[in-house]
């Protein structure tokens, strides 16, 4: 068993990994700054809690790392409208604070999973040649894999590709070391996880949240749901269970499987348009938690009003998952109704709980603008 440091701990990805490596015998030592999700585990045997920020030059991270087997690496601003309205800041954690982090482990000698993003392979040739290819729906135009798919970013002038720069030049930097011999590193490349504890609802924030949280407080209030320029983008949603099934193989790395390796983590048949998210999620919401009220309407929005300037999406993404199957023996088993089903619940029920006892914080369940050591869930409104 290994002694597992996770920074980022407390997000959503980091609380359901941190549950797992426990399950599995592992001791983890759990950094962040807040501990809602995780506080039913800080009990457990194995388990240590830090709250502090990495960003904190006061908190040891050279100590922290020192003390590990393997090293976690879930810090991240992970969402959208931060992208657009805070793009320094998005540069300075995703980037800057996770290299401090990583040449801490080059110095250290100490192995590294680091969180990136499907977010680096940018947009499609589809979107780029604008109809301009035969077949624009041959999903070999938006299949990606790890070590040999080109990326595509848009203009600088679209500054919410700062994010999936950022996380790029990180994945570079990582390479870079490991050609040198002085870094061993896993990169994680989540495609769009979803599941219980994956936001605050808007109502509960000063900020905006991704696509889920939006749809899900439109369907608890009523309130139109609001597609992004028309919820044409689309997405391969992977339930947290099976993510998590992945990542605890790499920290295990039977026989260094894992090392230096990239590896995409998804569904890719459980693709799907935004709007399509939006009428599946309306009809569970209908079949399974709706009082017989009037469900919402599905409304188009402009991302530009929505988001502000600056914002460009990638219009599709499917997840090559091979190397997964072939080095770690995974695969995903929980189709989107499946797993939309229990986290639909999971706010359901905080959003009652709150109601009966008026209080404010059971109704709480993720971190929406993913602060300084929170994990990512990469998945776009």
């Amino acid at each position: 068993m290994a002694n597992v440091l996770s920074l980022g701990a407390g997000g959503f990805i980091g609380a359901h990994l941190t549950e797992r490596l426990l399950d599995l015998g592992h001791e983890v030592t759990a950094v962040d700054i807040h501990s809602d999700k995780i506080r039913d585990l800080l009990g457990r045997p194995r388990m240590r809690f830090l709250e502090n920020s990495i960003a904190d030059r006061g908190f040891d991270l050279e100590g922290a790392i020192a003390g590990a087997d393997v090293v976690v690496d879930l810090v991240a601003h992970a969402n959208p409208g931060i992208y657009v309205r805070n793009p320094l800041d998005v540069f300075r954690l995703n980037f800057t604070e996770n290299l401090r982090i990583a040449e801490t482990c080059v110095r250290q000698g100490k192995r590294l999973i680091q969180f990136s993003s499907c977010e680096v392979y940018g947009k499609t040739p589809v979107a780029v040649l604008n109809g301009a290819l035969p077949d624009p729906e041959n999903p070999s135009y938006a299949t990606f894999s790890e070590d040999s798919t080109d990326m595509i970013m848009g203009p600088v002038g679209r500054h919410r590709w700062i994010y999936a720069c950022a996380k790029q030049l990180l994945e570079r930097v990582l390479h870079a070391y490991g050609l040198e011999g002085r870094l061993n590193y896993t990169i994680v490349r989540p495609f769009n996880f979803i599941g219980p504890k994956i936001d605050y609802l808007p109502s509960d924030t000063d900020g905006v949240p991704r696509v889920f949280s939006y749809f899900m407080e439109a369907l608890l209030d009523g309130t139109p749901m609001k597609l992004v320029d028309g919820g044409n983008q689309r997405r391969c949603y992977t339930y947290i269970s099976d993510a998590v099934d992945c990542v605890s193989r790499m920290v295990e790395n039977r026989g260094g499987a894992c090392d230096r390796q990239i590896f995409n983590v998804g569904s890719p048949e459980n693709e799907t348009s935004i709007r399509e998210l939006a009428v599946l999620m309306r009809d569970i919401y209908a079949r399974h938690f709706s009082d017989g009220g009037k469900l919402p309407e599905i409304v188009d929005v402009d991302a530009k009003a929505f988001y502000g300037e600056g914002y460009e999406d990638s219009d599709r993404r499917i997840p090559d998952i091979d190397k997964a199957r072939r080095l770690l023996g995974w695969s995903p088993k929980t189709t989107l109704p499946d797993m939309l089903l229990p986290t639909m619940d999971y706010y359901v029920r905080a959003r009652r709980e709150a109601r009966g006892d008026g209080s404010r914080d059971t109704a709480r369940v993720d971190s929406l603008a993913a602060p300084a050591d929170s994990a990512p869930a990469e998945q776009d409104a």
